[in-house]
């Protein structure tokens, strides 16, 4: 073994993690480009939805809050009302890393398999690593959605919104964005900030989008804290709750549990990209996507209305697809597909234990991943907390049962 613990994913979980293990003198290893899908998948000038407050990574001694980054580099900054850069956040978790998980190896796990008496995984540098325990930290980047009706364009014809961070050569070009959900919203204002013909086109019967904070004072403010108390995950008795009691989350049944997860605090878009949408971009409600198909040199489009069951067609330049996330195990590349058919799944998630633990002895699913069985929390960054802390204490008693083994780092 060259280590008790290995973290695969170098996000606000897999970070918060390895602070918590490195502070409790565990034997790990942690594995990825700090904050990588932030810095390739989200664009540097978006508004992040979530209030300051909630975007804290995790270190034991709580020293480094985005409030303290903040104030020490300058940058804006109130836990509640004031929109946090994008590019602010990533350079906050890159300025986490370095101080708490100095350890960390920027590179890629290409494969991961078991052995007897743990798991092996090959990196993207030639090293093999063996660890008795490993921790999937992964995020949402491997579970980009796209319907089956665009698959059959050409490559550089469509685009998830994980895929672009830069418009500017859209500026001019036809662009349907597909979806009502925030990546949708967010993506559609910076095409329209960017020059680009865009418009938005969705199945549903509206797009919600967040209300900006208002000032309020006295009894009202009261009030209002009573009927929609604040949490990590916004405002309201749901989503408090789903903060604040995610071991009682894992004891219902399993269809409640997903549906809530599923349900719970979905298509919602930030103010700041939404009021642009709202007040200048083109909304096509209640259409479903039928086809998409080249016709020419254009895409062709073809909707069917979802109330009137009347056709609409359009033609464009690209299509761009805010159609989300579908989390499953059997996604994960680089996860040997032995070990992902011993994975005991609900709704394509892992089942876990109240540690975090899948049905593959000494393999943990953290972050968007465990949300089937933790709940809406575990899929925003305030999740990391609960997860770092509950998961660092279970690792922590293993190391103290097993002598820990030298690392064996490679030359």
């Amino acid at each position: 073994m060259n280590t008790d613990v290995a973290i695969i994913g170098a996000g606000p979980y897999g970070l918060s993690l390895a602070a918590h293990l490195r502070d409790r003198g565990v034997n790990f290893r942690i594995f990825g480009r700090p904050m990588g899908f932030w810095r390739e998948h989200v664009p540097a000038s978006l508004r992040l939805k979530a209030e300051g407050f909630a975007l804290d990574l995790f270190d034991p001694g709580r020293r480094s809050t985005l409030a303290r980054f903040c104030r020490e580099r300058g940058y804006p900054y109130a836990p509640i009302g004031v929109p946090i850069p994008a590019e602010v956040f990533r350079e906050y978790g890159e300025t986490f890393q370095k101080t708490h998980v100095p350890q960390l190896q920027p590179c890629r796990v290409t494969h991961l398999s078991r052995t007897q008496d743990g798991f092996v995984m090959h990196l993207d540098t030639g090293e093999t690593v063996m660890a008795r325990n490993v921790v999937m930290a992964v995020g949402i980047e491997h579970f980009a959605h796209t319907p089956p009706a665009v698959r059959g364009l050409p490559p550089g014809r469509f685009s998830h919104t994980f895929d672009e961070t830069a418009f500017e050569r859209f500026a001019g070009r036809r662009v349907a964005v597909i979806g009502a959900g925030s990546s949708a919203v967010d993506t559609a204002c910076f095409l329209h900030e960017a020059g680009a013909q865009t418009f938005i086109c969705t199945r549903r019967p509206k797009i919600w989008i967040n209300h900006p904070p208002r000032k309020i004072s006295g009894l009202k403010l009261l009030w209002t804290r009573i009927r929609k108390p604040v949490s990590g995950l916004g405002t309201g008795w749901r989503s408090r709750m789903a903060c604040d009691l995610p071991d009682v989350f894992h004891m219902l049944p399993v269809r409640l549990r997903l549906r809530i997860t599923r349900g719970h605090l979905g298509p919602a878009a930030g103010w700041v990209t939404g009021q642009v949408v709202r007040d200048q971009v083109p909304i096509w409600l209640n259409v479903d996507l039928q086809s998409a198909r080249m016709h020419d040199d254009a895409v062709h489009l073809e909707f069917r209305d979802t109330q009137s069951g009347r056709p609409r067609a359009v033609e464009v330049d690209h299509v761009f697809l805010g159609t989300g996330v579908k989390v499953n195990v059997d996604r994960i590349p680089f996860l040997d597909r032995t070990v992902a058919s011993a994975i005991r799944t609900e709704g394509g998630m892992p089942a876990l234990s109240h540690s975090f633990e899948s049905s593959v002895p000494g393999l943990y699913f953290i972050g968007p991943m465990a949300a089937a069985s933790f709940g809406p929390l575990l899929r925003f960054a305030w999740g990391a907390r609960f997860a770092a802390r509950r998961l660092s204490a279970r690792l922590g008693r293993q190391s103290v049962s097993q002598p820990a083994p030298q690392p064996a780092f490679a030359s």
